[in-house]
Formats: structure tokens, C-alpha cells, sequence
């Protein structure tokens, strides 16, 4: 990607952005598109760097569900592994004249049943050892079904924007102007008060024979807006004190670009302030585009209809 060599001289940069002007020091994107810092933290043990609790909060669903029975499998395995070494004749109710494979499948149950507390009774742990193997695995039971439930607490009441951006950003007609568009939309039953968005454009600009990082607040045409229940159109006019003016198709095809997006709003379901965000490359920047209604009224002309899959339909027009 080559580098913007002048930028429009009435744009202020803005300083606190939180990212550093050295380009050289970043790679990449400096947001992903789901929102996450583009940045891979090193120099510390894994342990230290990372929250386990974040992280079994954060991913997929069926991930967390996947690493829940493969940690349900194996415990109650070595659980069983413990009761095999100590002697089956020390667990009363395992006929002792089936197999070696029968007698651990027996095992393994018996530590199933006690790891949940379920205890069924058909098998008894007798003698000192294997008492205290099965009352140590009753603890640690409890204590993982506790862990457990607080994580699905977790998943299931942490705050989400359920916000869904457009794939794309557009350089649209906008009155005598043209202006810079990202549409939003609320996805799910929700209600959304109070949404407030910031735009910032990053941008690599050659000074003086040095390369570094400007980025720039972009002033929009409604910042904040009292209700967020259909589509939001975020618009960006792109007049002469904006660091865009004067942009043609081919400088978003060449330039080293990022437009970052931050949305924030209430939730009245959850009760709580949440906030969304992403980013847009500039070849994810289509020049020349109008975004398509997604709309309607029903039938009755009761109710409006809106269409979630209409979200990044747009069409070409000239500039």
C-alpha cells in the first residue's frame, strides 16, 4: 500500500486516539473487524498475560461446551486411573470375576456418580484410601460445578451490543457534497436509548521524508441520536475541513487507511451502558455507492418491517 503524502491542511489530528504515530511499530489493522485490538501480547509467562475467565467468557459457545466435557471426560479418567491403582476390592458392589475392562468402565461410572455428588449407591468406596480418594473428588467436584455455573451466569448475563455494522463503508452523494456512510442496526429484541457514536480515521502520512500515524476525529452529521430501534446511517460530510476532502477512488484503492467506528448505548433489557466497535480498511471503502432502504411497512400499515438482510445492499452511482 503506498502512503498519503499531504493531507488536507485544515483536518486537526487528534492526539489521543490511544494508538502511537510510529509506523514502523504496528502491523496490520490497528482494530479487527470483530472489534478486538489487532495486537499480540508477549513478554510475559501465558499465565500472567491472560484472564482465563475473560477468555471462557468471550468464546464460542460451542467451544466453551466442547472444553466443559472434554474436562468432564478426563477428570472422572483419572479419577478412575486413582480407584484401579488403589484395588477395585476396595469398592464394594464390582463383581470381581469380570474383565480388567468391564471392572474400569465400572470404575470410571463410580467416579462420574461421585464427582457429581449423585451417588447412586450401587457402588462403595471401603478402606482408607479409597475413602479419601472418593471424598477428595466429591470436593473438587463441587467446587467445578460452582466454577461451572458462575461461567454460564457469566455468558449468559454479560451485557452484549447486539449491533450489526455494514460490511462495507461508502463514499456517497450527500447533498452538493459527497460524504462518508456506515450503517448500524440493533439485531435482536432490543431496546437501545441514547446511542452515541465516534468516528476517528488513521491514516500514514509522509512529512518532512518521515512516515507516521495521523489520526483524525470525523465530525458526523448526528452523533447521538435518543433511540436506536431500526437502521442508523452514520454520516460524514466530507466538507473542506475534513481529512478526507478532495479523496478520489483511487487514493482508498493505494492508501494505507483505517476508519475506526465506536458505538455506544443503553440497553434497556440488560439495564447497563454497552458498546460496540470495528473498522474499515480503505479497500473496504466502496467509492461511489448509495445504501438501499431496509425498511417497509406490512401490509396493514400497522407495523414497519425491517429487514436485517438489507443491512449491506447498496447501490453504484457516479460521483
Amino acid at each position: 500500500m503506498a502512503f498519503l503524502k499531504r493531507i488536507n491542511s485544515k483536518a486537526k489530528s487528534n492526539l489521543n486516539s490511544g494508538f502511537g504515530t510510529n509506523t514502523s511499530s504496528y502491523g496490520g489493522r490497528f482494530v479487527n473487524k470483530n472489534g478486538t485490538a489487532n495486537v499480540d501480547k508477549r513478554g510475559m509467562n501465558i499465565l500472567h498475560r491472560i484472564s482465563w475467565y475473560h477468555t471462557l467468557i468471550d468464546m464460542p459457545a460451542w467451544k466453551f461446551m466442547f472444553i466443559l466435557l472434554t474436562f468432564y471426560v478426563c477428570i472422572n479418567f483419572v479419577f478412575a486411573l486413582a480407584y484401579f491403582a488403589i484395588g477395585i476390592e476396595y469398592l464394594n458392589g464390582i463383581d470381581s470375576s469380570a474383565s480388567d475392562w468391564v471392572k474400569f468402565g465400572e470404575t470410571y461410572f463410580f467416579s462420574a456418580q461421585t464427582f457429581t455428588t449423585v451417588g447412586y449407591g450401587h457402588i462403595s468406596p471401603s478402606g482408607f484410601m479409597a475413602s479419601a480418594v472418593s471424598a477428595f473428588e466429591a470436593l473438587i467436584g463441587l467446587l467445578s460445578f460452582a466454577i461451572a455455573t458462575g461461567l454460564f451466569f457469566g455468558r449468559f448475563s454479560r451485557p452484549i451490543a447486539f449491533i450489526k455494522f455494514s460490511h462495507n463503508a461508502i463514499i456517497a452523494p450527500y447533498d452538493d457534497i459527497t460524504a462518508l456512510m456506515i450503517r448500524i442496526t440493533p439485531f435482536k429484541n432490543t431496546n437501545f436509548s441514547d446511542a452515541e457514536a465516534k468516528i476517528t480515521l488513521g491514516i500514514s502520512v509522509e512529512e518532512n521524508g518521515k512516515l507516521s500515524n495521523k489520526f483524525y476525529s470525523l465530525d458526523l452529521e448526528f452523533e447521538k441520536i435518543n433511540a436506536l430501534t431500526m437502521s442508523w446511517t452514520l454520516v460524514h460530510p466530507i466538507t473542506e475541513e475534513s481529512p478526507l476532502y478532495q479523496f478520489i477512488k483511487e487514493d482508498f484503492d493505494t492508501i494505507n487507511g483505517e476508519i475506526l467506528v465506536y458505538i455506544k448505548t443503553f440497553d434497556d433489557m440488560f439495564s447497563n451502558t454497552v458498546a460496540i466497535r470495528t473498522s474499515y480498511t480503505f479497500d473496504e471503502v466502496v467509492y461511489g455507492a448509495k445504501f438501499k432502504p431496509m425498511y417497509s411497512q406490512n401490509n396493514n400499515n400497522t407495523k414497519t418491517i425491517l429487514h436485517l438482510d438489507k443491512l449491506n445492499h447498496f447501490d453504484i452511482v457516479n460521483l
